[in-house]
């Protein structure tokens, strides 16, 4: 898993430099609309592992464990650990922090590794003295949280570089059994602090210019990127030099995670069992940097909706190739267990993918489903309750957004963009009659799956 990494990596046309996913891409089926169910970390990845909906879990924010409300649902390592396999959790794959309770032991055979940190505590671990007269150079900051560093060291000093240490020393030590290893890396979430390396592959005077504008779209779509602007009143507006150094950091961030991922499929390739593991790598929701004039994640737009989304399996007929079929991140889990030739746990909401893997003109779903509240971080406001919902379908001709209150359910705002316009978003077509039957076949699917309902 990475976190925080929309679908910028070369086989999506995207500049960043990731020799590895390349690599990776060629032994896969790559998943070209693939989509998270809320773009923010705890319910995306809560989601997908235990292969239900936010709704269905009733879990919307990143401060409460999935547990606390669903205290016997079965997790995708779980079900795997309940049929032989030896479970093992490397870095961040459950959401890992505001949470009472660390990660989720049940699910796995041992131990987890640096799975409960914070991102604002992955600071450079350099050992042995500084060379003389050099100091050691703090995190720039532009609010209260750091957000940039770029330092000569080993890519060990952070926490992505230990994540892979560690999962190719447990590749070596599960390899003889069924083994289910979960690796999680926490890139290229901010902060921007990849080895000097990863920022020298990069001129960011060549990267893809930043085009901020906002569609005519209700208030509620946007948010104020507290994540990285700060938390009102005290915000900050980034410069233009600003803005390019997190661009510029993001794509560092990228090429160290690739770097990373690297080491271990050379693992797995060394290991002799490559021949019999299935590898799947995905994101757990996307990211905006600056588009619409957004920081960060927490809309229902395109560029936060949707993941990177590879799966490869033993002697595929379709590694290398991509799909247009729609996919959902909670369909991972009905994938695997139907892959490995287990039974299908109860109550999963997912698809399995298995016949797109077999024939990746296939499809198994009409539409790729995803949430968000207002207020984003809505059980830190006093009233711990959101005042709407907004609620989001993609389909192959356009993603249509209804906005709604909390209380009533009824519809306070609309969005419509269609196909032509992807990932940009920028013309908002829910009023324009041009668009009403795209609109009127999106609505179907929509309230089908979101239902108007009373708080």
């Amino acid at each position: 898993m990475a976190d925080d990494y929309r679908p910028e990596l070369a086989t999506y046309g995207s500049p960043a430099l990731t020799p590895n996913l390349d690599r990776l891409a060629k032994r896969s089926l790559q998943f070209d609309r693939a989509y998270c169910q809320q773009a923010v970390c705890n319910p995306s990845r809560s989601s997908m592992l235990t292969g239900r909906r936010p709704d269905t879990l009733r879990l919307w924010n990143n401060g409460t464990h999935f547990r606390e409300l669903n205290p016997d649902v079965t997790t995708l390592p779980l079900w795997f650990k309940d049929h032989g396999y030896h479970t093992r959790c490397v870095g961040k794959i459950f959401h890992n922090w505001h949470t009472k309770e660390k990660g989720d032991r049940r699910s796995w055979s041992a131990p987890e590794f640096l799975y409960y940190e914070t991102h604002g505590e992955d600071d450079a671990r350099v050992t042995g003295p500084l060379p003389p007269n050099v100091a050691s150079p703090a995190p720039r900051q532009y609010t209260s949280v750091p957000l940039y560093e770029c330092r000569d060291v080993r890519d060990e000093a952070y926490y992505d570089g230990r994540v892979a240490a560690e999962a190719v020393r447990v590749l070596a030590e599960v390899k003889n059994q069924p083994f289910f290893l979960a690796v999680g890396f926490w890139k290229p979430h901010a902060p921007f602090n990849a080895p000097k390396k990863y920022w020298d592959l990069y001129d960011r005077a060549k990267l893809p210019p930043l085009n901020p504008a906002r569609p005519d779209a209700p208030e509620l779509a946007f948010h104020d990127g507290r994540e990285l602007r700060g938390v009102p009143p005290n915000q900050v507006t980034f410069t233009p030099e600003q803005v390019a150094e997190i661009r510029h950091g993001y794509f560092a961030n990228i090429s160290y995670l690739d770097a990373q991922l690297g080491k271990v499929l050379d693992a797995l390739d060394r290991s002799g069992v490559a021949d019999r593991t299935i590898v799947t790598l995905v994101g757990d929701h996307g990211y905006h940097l600056g588009e619409h004039g957004l920081w960060a994640k927490t809309s229902t737009f395109e560029y936060d909706a949707r993941v990177p989304f590879f799966i490869g399996t033993p002697g595929m007929k379709s590694a290398g190739k991509k799909t247009t079929s729609l996919a959902e991140l909670l369909d991972l889990f009905p994938t695997l267990v139907e892959l490995a030739g287990l039974p299908k746990p109860p109550g999963i909401e997912g698809a399995s993918l298995v016949p797109v893997l077999n024939d990746p003109a296939k499809t198994v779903k009409p539409a790729a489903f995803t949430q968000h509240p207002r207020p984003a971080y809505f059980d830190r406001e006093p009233d711990k309750q959101p005042k709407a919902m907004g609620v989001s379908v993609r389909t192959a001709a356009a993603r249509y957004t209804e906005w709604r209150d909390w209380k009533t359910g009824a519809v306070i705002g609309r969005e419509l963009y269609d196909e032509a316009q992807q990932p940009a978003e920028l013309h908002n077509r829910a009023e324009d009659p041009q668009f009403a039957k795209v609109r009127t076949e999106a609505e179907v699917l929509l309230r089908k799956q979101f239902p108007p309902i009373k708080h």
